[in-house]
Formats: C-alpha cells, sequence, structure tokens
C-alpha cells in the first residue's frame, strides 16, 4: 500500500482543519479553534488502488509562518486552501505556492488550488472564474469544496493522490520500486 504525505496549507480561518477532519471521519467541526499542528492518517482507495494518506494540517497564522519550510519539505503534495468569503485569504495563498516552488527547487510539484466554504455562496468575494485562472496560471486542478456540507472533499483528496501518482510516474518503471524477488 502506497502512502502519500499531503499538506495543507491556507490562511487561518479558511476552512484547513473543517476539509481535513470532514475527510477523515465524516463529521463537520462547528467551533474554530486555531491549528498549530495536527497530523491525520486515512486509508482511501483511488482508482481501485488503495493507499494511506498522511495529511499535515498547518497552522493559518503567521505566527507558525517559519514551520512552513518543514512542512513544504517533508511533503509530497499540497492543497491549497482559501476562503471563497474571503478576498485577502485568496491573495494570501500565492505567496504560499511561491514558497513551496521556492523549498521542493520544482516548479511541477503536486498542489491543488481549493476555494472553501461553497455553502457561503451568498457571501462570495472570489469568483470561481478568478480561482481557475490563477489555477491555470499554476498549470494545477481548481475545485470548490464545502466541509460542512461535504462538498467535494472526498474528490478533493482522491485528485491530490492523482496528482501525486502523476508526478511520481517516471519512477514506475525503476526497476527498484518493482516488487521483485531477491534471495
Amino acid at each position: 500500500m502506497r502512502e502519500y504525505k499531503v499538506v495543507v496549507l491556507g490562511s487561518g480561518g479558511v476552512g484547513k482543519s473543517a476539509l481535513t477532519v470532514q475527510f477523515v471521519t465524516g463529521t463537520f467541526i462547528e467551533k474554530y479553534d486555531p491549528t498549530i499542528e495536527d497530523f491525520y492518517r486515512k486509508e482511501i482507495e483511488v482508482d481501485s488502488s488503495p493507499s494511506v494518506l498522511e495529511i499535515l494540517d498547518t497552522a493559518g497564522t503567521e505566527q507558525f509562518a517559519s514551520m512552513r519550510d518543514l512542512y513544504i519539505k517533508n511533503g509530497q503534495g499540497f492543497i491549497l486552501v482559501y476562503s471563497l468569503v474571503n478576498q485577502q485569504s485568496f491573495q494570501d495563498i500565492k505567496p504560499m505556492r511561491d514558497q513551496i516552488i521556492r523549498v521542493k527547487r520544482y516548479e511541477k510539484v503536486p498542489v491543488i488550488l481549493v476555494g472553501n466554504k461553497v455553502d457561503l455562496e451568498s457571501e462570495r468575494e472570489v469568483s470561481s472564474g478568478e480561482g481557475q485562472a490563477l489555477a491555470e496560471e499554476w498549470g494545477c486542478p481548481f475545485m470548490e469544496t464545502s466541509a460542512k456540507s461535504k462538498t467535494m472533499v472526498d474528490e478533493l483528496f482522491a485528485e491530490i493522490v492523482r496528482q501525486m501518482d502523476y508526478a511520481a510516474q517516471p519512477d514506475k518503471d525503476d526497476p527498484c520500486c518493482s516488487s521483485c524477488n531477491i534471495q
């Protein structure tokens, strides 16, 4: 079973923990306690392939931003979350992606851009078009989710697994990786 290290990044209050907990436990957290760092494991089957996701739910507050380099260094795939009812959180996501590229020293890191809180449509500040345009600029998938109504939550985590698989494809033919019978 393959293991994947996923890092969830975004500003404070955008719903990183709510998305992660909804995915792992199937429940929505109503009250918001700022996260410092939470770690979750969940088995998931994506395209008939069983996998284990190790999900690191990170702090959105600036006081813990110094820890971000370490998260990024250890992560394989990244979910960048903004709140579609908060324009500033959308602006805050851009330097986070720049940091991922800087730390990883690679432009094609598996990333998904996520506009969360689609259940609050009437309070929307960031259009779908803005999110889509940024994702196209970055060359990554874009999704709008709601941790509260569980909209696209499972699909999001399945998609990051696909992105990590796709990024790892050149290594699949490596004879060291195949399950050979060495005596």
